[in-house]
């Protein structure tokens, strides 16, 4: 019977040791100890659930840098993602979405990549007076998954988002129009009017510009006399 018992837990021990990696981690040789992967995935899971958005980074992270093959990598190169997109680090979050549509261009998840890289630069569009670059970066992202999944249920989404967009350039065009105005700079304001109207003409801003048109042109007249 103590033989038998002894077998047992020397039976277990060795399961065990053999499953460390797997159940509860294991050491380095500097003596580190390193989580295994299921844990990390429960770790940065839990962790983004309750909006905790650093420590679920930490440990996807951790996930992706030690367990690369994991068959939870590609959930954690999601969340690393996620992550960044949801501590408004957005550089990283495009740079990790764009990594993750290199490395797997026919995941499921690629329509929603496209949507979230749309998002990263729509969240950083400012007001008129500021760059539009980030507006113009959300619209390449948000038509082109137009192009490559019309049926999908972001569309509805990206559209009034391409809109706005869209009025934030015009917008932008017209306050550049208008300072080139006010410094009496009238053929370069007259060149960015007439841009407005020609690319934008469903924009708020058109009709401001068409009627700067006349306004200039009128400048320019008198000027030349």
């Amino acid at each position: 019977m103590r033989k038998t018992i002894f077998l047992f837990f020397i039976l277990i021990y060795g399961f065990f040791a053999l499953q460390g990696c797997s159940f509860f981690g294991f050491e380095d040789n500097t003596g580190r100890m390193y989580k295994s992967a299921r844990q990390l995935v429960e770790e940065g899971s839990l962790a983004f659930e309750d909006k905790d958005y650093k420590d679920s980074l930490k440990a996807f992270s951790q996930l992706k840098d030690w367990y690369p093959f994991s068959r939870y990598a590609i959930l954690a190169e999601l969340r690393i993602a996620d992550s960044h997109y949801e501590l408004e680090e957005y550089d990283e979050a495009i740079s990790a979405y764009q990594d993750f549509e290199e490395l797997h261009p026919k995941n499921d998840a690629i329509v929603r990549i496209i949507y979230k890289q749309g998002l990263c630069w729509y969240e950083q569009v400012d007001t008129v007076d500021r760059d539009s670059r980030p507006a113009s970066k959300a619209i390449v992202q948000f038509k082109r998954l137009k192009q490559r999944f019309p049926g999908s249920s972001y569309v509805s989404k990206v559209d009034k988002m391409v809109v706005e967009c869209t009025n934030n350039i015009a917008g932008h065009e017209l306050y550049v129009a208008d300072f080139y105005f006010k410094s009496k700079k009238y053929k370069a304001s007259l060149d960015r009017y007439k841009y407005l109207v020609e690319h934008f003409p469903s924009s708020e801003y058109a009709t401001i510009a068409l009627n700067k048109i006349g306004q200039v042109q009128k400048k320019i007249e008198k000027k030349s006399q």
